[in-house]
């Protein structure tokens, strides 16, 4: 399918995998987007910024580059800024088209439905868009698509609107009348308000004059003021709704120097906000910010999960705010169509952002139109040639391209031509899929995980999505006769753990390998650890400390995508304690501190302690209470009048010892190391690198701590 990519600062349309449907969304057929002059272009420009500009902008994101070549070197981290720079941007918020899949949990809208949908992740310029539930409503019969495709900016300024709650009589000021102020300025002639409306462009006033506003003005300022105070009979405005754009903080304050005593101010535009106290004081003003489309944005839980909120609670949410003003269109109430300038095919998109930047005639909006001739929906695009490896290279799917993936899996996999060759990326948002492709030289985009199992050129699949999906896709891989690296963890439940063994038990040994990323067995300071313990007689006491960091609680890693923290990552730890051991568990006894707010977890602030069938106890302290200046992980070790300390992986030291100490500037987490191994294990068969039974326990001690310190009743071992 095409879509508009915003690149370097250029917009560009190019053919890419279509999204697949899934729970919770709809996928949609688009028939027409909207491009607004504001929110989009700002987008355009920014990613033309040099890169000293955004380092000025975004001094947060400079500290990152540093902590990053600190912990990974400064070519690696000169790597990820590039590709970060060379990367594509998907672009547009406000959409309309005909709904063709309904994915599972989905009830109330069926296939065929006219729909319009929102939000900036979604409801993008593109021929195909998969929308969660709650960014999508159904367009009344008598409303276009065209008119419903400004569904977005319809719901932002109706929310503005609610921000001020006019009553019927009230005058108020609309400061800025771009396609948002034009929609507020309508919207609140439709509650009985009495509208002045203030934008230095006079077209743009006698656009709105001609869609009934009484009075407008092409000065700000004092005229303004004065004019506020001239036709409210000396009081001043009820209220001012600001839909304009600059830095400078003197709009906001002439806002508030028009105002009545007790007057409001909402915000919904981008102004400077120094805010003098004397402006607002006297008056005992009301300041406001409206949030976009409504309550629910920016909250992942009522956005991408589903979460409703109860209307007798939170009356407009941002889908019940887009069905209103689908609504006044339907009345007649809000008109749509001299609000748009003109309408482009959307191969000729980036005539359209051509034309949005015009300085001499700036038109509010415009209207891409997609070709609604039936075709075949297509979700592997071919990307390059395939450069075919030497003999017995692995054939590398890599499913999921996030950060940990593109940041370290493929650089690595990338570095070692002679044992890997990636020939696919699958990723759920196709934009995705080809920008990692063409930055890691790799033959095919796709968002279509079944076709990747199907194709007779994969050996091996790396698995890198969100926790949730890994069990299955393991299994389903497996089943397909590839091979398998999936990140860590193996899965999330007990079912699935003991459908993967039950999957080996049935079919023995039939070649495949699998392998879980857990790493840190594989760091060369670890290997010299586990040389000094070989040849032990006793048990071994190992006590591990993670300084984790925290991380809020309404991130993914925290929900059912991601498990927890003990399930996500602590799982790295128990292999570590079961490589070092190279025994069986016999008990696990773990106890978290009870937040007493919800701010932090109880699956990020746990102790731990596992017993083994050769003596040896291993306990973890995992907490996110600690300060990140301090150590991550630090681990002691104590065998047969031996301590060894391993800091970081970057310092290993011991006492009685056959080693020297070692000290590195990197860490050396065991990445490399374990891609090889796992690739020496797909090329020459035998052992695998982490025995199945090890896997599995490392797995089931985690399930084992979540239940306890989630109060889940279970035995210990």
């Amino acid at each position: 399918m095409k879509q508009v990519l915003v690149k370097q600062g250029g917009v560009v349309v190019e053919d890419i995998p279509a999204p697949q449907v899934e729970k919770g969304t709809l996928l949609v057929r688009v028939c027409y987007s909207c491009i607004s002059v504001g929110t989009e272009m700002s987008g355009v420009k920014a990613s033309s910024a040099p890169l000293w500009k955004r380092a000025w902008q975004k001094p947060s994101d400079v500290k990152k580059v540093l902590d990053r070549v600190r912990s990974t070197g400064l070519r690696e981290t000169s790597e990820l800024v590039r590709r970060k720079l060379q990367t594509a941007h998907p672009i547009g918020y406000s959409a309309s088209g005909f709904v063709i899949a309904v994915g599972e949990g989905v009830e109330d809208i069926a296939v065929g439905a006219r729909v319009a949908c929102a939000g900036s992740q979604a409801a993008h310029h593109a021929e195909i868009i998969s929308v969660p539930r709650n960014l999508v409503v159904e367009v009344p019969k008598s409303v276009e698509l065209k008119d419903a495709s400004t569904v977005t900016l319809g719901a932002i300024a109706l929310q503005g609107v609610r921000r001020a709650q006019p009553t019927l009589g009230e005058t108020m000021i609309v400061i800025g009348l771009g396609i948002l102020g034009q929609l507020t300025q309508q919207i609140l002639r439709a509650n009985g308000v009495n509208v002045l409306g203030v934008d230095l462009d006079s077209e743009r006033v006698e656009l709105a004059r001609s869609n009934g506003m009484k009075y407008g003005f092409d000065v700000a300022g004092d005229q303004m003021i004065k004019a506020a105070y001239r036709l409210s009979d000396g009081y001043g405005a009820d209220g001012v709704i600001i839909t304009a754009a600059t830095p400078s903080s003197e709009l906001l304050s002439s806002a508030f120097q028009a105002c009545r005593r007790k007057g409001r101010v909402v915000l919904v535009g981008d102004v400077g906000m120094d805010i003098d106290r004397q402006d607002i004081y006297a008056k005992e003003l009301d300041f406001l910010v409206s949030t976009s489309y409504g309550p629910g944005r920016y909250d992942r839980m009522y956005e991408e999960s589903g979460l409703e909120y109860p209307l007798p609670y939170v009356r407009w949410t941002e889908n019940r705010n887009m069905g209103a003003f689908l609504e006044l269109v339907a009345d007649g109430r809000v008109s749509i169509r001299s609000l748009v300038a003109d309408e482009f095919k959307l191969d000729k998109a980036p005539e359209a952002y051509f034309a949005l930047q015009d300085g001499a005639k700036r038109p509010l909006s415009v209207l891409l139109s997609y070709d609604q001739s039936e075709k075949e929906i297509v979700r592997t695009v071919p990307v390059g040639a395939r450069r075919h490896g030497r003999d017995q290279v692995i054939r590398v799917a890599v499913v999921g391209a996030g950060g940990f993936a593109t940041n370290t899996l493929m650089p690595i996999m990338k570095k070692m031509p002679e044992l890997f060759e990636m020939v696919s990326v699958v990723t759920r948002q196709g934009h995705n899929a080809m920008n990692v492709a063409r930055q890691f030289g790799i033959s095919e985009a796709s968002t279509d995980f079944e076709a990747v199992l199907k194709n007779s050129e994969v050996d091996a699949v790396v698995i890198a999505t969100r926790h949730d999906l890994h069990g299955r896709m393991v299994l389903k891989a497996l089943k397909a006769g590839k091979h398998v690296m999936v990140e860590k963890p193996l899965c999330l439940t007990e079912a699935e753990a003991l459908e993967i063994e039950n999957y080996f038990r049935a079919s023995g040994d039939n070649g495949n390998v699998l392998m879980v990323g857990f790493n840190r067995r594989f760091s060369p300071m670890v290997a010299k650890v586990r040389n000094e313990l070989k040849n032990r007689t006793s048990p071994v006491m190992i006590n591990y400390r993670v300084n984790a960091g925290f991380i809020s609680a309404d991130n993914w890693v925290h929900d059912t995508q991601g498990g927890g923290r003990n399930l996500g990552e602590a799982c790295h730890f128990y292999d570590l304690f079961t490589a070092l051991t190279d025994a069986e568990v016999t008990s696990v006894v773990a106890k978290s501190i009870v937040p007493k707010t919800g701010y932090y977890c109880k699956t990020d602030n746990f102790a731990m302690m596992a017993t083994y069938s050769d003596g040896s106890v291993a306990n973890l302290t995992y907490t996110s209470l600690g300060n990140a200046k301090h150590p991550k992980e630090r681990m002691t070790i104590y065998a047969e009048d031996k301590v060894i300390d391993l800091e970081d992986y970057r310092i290993l030291r011991g006492e009685g010892v056959h080693f020297s100490p070692v000290e590195v500037k990197q860490m050396e987490k065991g990445h490399r190391e374990e891609m090889k191994a796992f690739a020496e294990a797909v090329r020459c068969g035998g052992d695998w690198p982490i025995p199945l039974w090890q896997v599995l326990q490392a797995t089931r001690i985690a399930l084992k701590v979540q239940d306890q310190i989630l109060g889940v009743d279970g035995d210990a071992k």
